[in-house]
């Protein structure tokens, strides 16, 4: 079966670049000394966590409570799921870790350590305390008074366990250049370096220092103090990471399929039936690569981009490509197909319950993923 049989917009990834991406990453992983705990909500996928987890123990990183239950159900059950919890999900967590799951929580909050250490769902819920290593979202700063109060209250409670701490140097996506990443990268493992520190000066426990972003993971150089990194994106990496370096352009495993369906000459474009949906609004290369807009047009079999062609403009079914001259009518006739590079490959795969895995052009298997919370 070759992609010409597939009804588009479609979800392609390239079998042979993740496996090899994924391959990639649990060498420098293992390299350093660190366990590898992929953060999987980039993949929602069982079948690429079997490639991200292949060769080690099989933990992974949740970003959903149904990612949690899907990956449980597909045979992963040492889980970290990396949002802050909130007391109302206490009963969904407790039971999955009755079926099995070993899961962690996380929390940065003095109110949901005591709502959990309060909790009697018949479990001893492990709780990984956040740390807010610039990214600016939610943990606490490494020197905040709350942080062993927290801890105190966790270790403290029949019904709690404190597991760590845990931090996302996602600022890291914002950085301009490898150097900017790599001090980045040093900031992240010190924040959560120095939290532990403070733990265990109290006489608290800290068995796990979690850290990781994909430009951190690819670009970091020191992981002392560290015990697992939890890179997503690296998976199948997108145009947002080869802007910042992250990758090169073979690293590139996902793509959208779309036909063109217009040539609207009189504006000087082409329209094709992947639009704000199908791609996601993420223009996140924008701020390196302005003329990328949402997506870079390539050849439907070599992936070769077609020069000067980019979805610059979306509506919900519809993204538009300016001509760049008359050739690009007569080398995209309607009802012909591209793939289109996305700027953020997380966003995009969100709108698919599949991905069609290729191997060159032909299409050789089909792969689940979960979508919904």
């Amino acid at each position: 079966m070759d992609l010409k049989s597939l009804s588009t917009p479609a979800l392609i990834l390239d079998r042979a670049v993740v496996t090899r991406n994924t391959t990639r990453m649990a060498e420098k992983m293992a390299a350093h000394g660190i366990a590898l705990r992929p953060h999987l909500k980039t993949a929602k996928s069982a079948r690429v966590a079997e490639l991200a987890t292949s060769g080690h123990d099989g933990a992974i990183t949740v970003s959903t409570l149904a990612e949690a239950e899907y990956f449980l159900d597909h045979g992963f059950s040492d889980i970290t799921y990396a949002v802050c919890v909130v007391p109302g999900k206490l009963a969904q967590a407790a039971a999955l870790m009755k079926r099995g799951a070993d899961l962690k929580l996380l929390t940065d909050s003095v109110e949901t350590a005591r709502a959990i250490a309060d909790a009697d769902h018949g479990v001893t819920f492990k709780v990984l305390i956040e740390i807010d290593s610039g990214d600016a979202r939610t943990g606490l700063l490494a020197d905040d008074p709350n942080l062993i109060e927290i801890g105190t209250i966790l270790n403290g409670a029949q019904s709690a366990e404190l597991a760590g701490v845990l931090t996302h140097g996602g600022h890291s996506y914002g950085a301009d250049d490898v150097d900017g990443i790599k001090r980045i990268a040093e900031d992240e493992r010190e924040a959560v370096v120095e939290a532990s520190a403070r733990l265990r000066q109290a006489g608290l426990p800290c068995p796990t220092v979690s850290a990781g972003s994909t430009p951190t993971a690819v670009h970091g150089e020191n992981y002392d103090g560290l015990t697992e990194m939890r890179p997503g994106v690296f998976v199948f990496f997108d145009l947002d990471q080869l802007a910042r370096d992250a990758c090169s352009r073979e690293d590139l495993a996902l793509s959208v399929l779309a036909s063109v369906v217009s040539h609207n000459r009189h504006i000087g474009q082409i329209v094709i039936d992947a639009g704000a949906l199908a791609l996601s609004k993420d223009i996140s290369a924008n701020e390196r690569w302005p003329q990328v807009g949402y997506g870079s047009v390539c050849d439907p079999d070599s992936m070769e981009p077609l020069e000067g062609l980019n979805v610059a403009k979306v509506s919900q079914e519809h993204g538009v490509i300016p001509v760049t001259g008359e050739d690009d009518y007569a080398r995209l006739p309607v009802g012909s197909l591209v793939r289109v590079l996305p700027n953020h490959a997380c966003i995009t795969a969100a709108a698919y319950d599949r991905y069609h895995v290729v191997e060159g052009t032909q299409i050789v298997d089909e792969w689940d993923r979960v979508n919904g919370w």
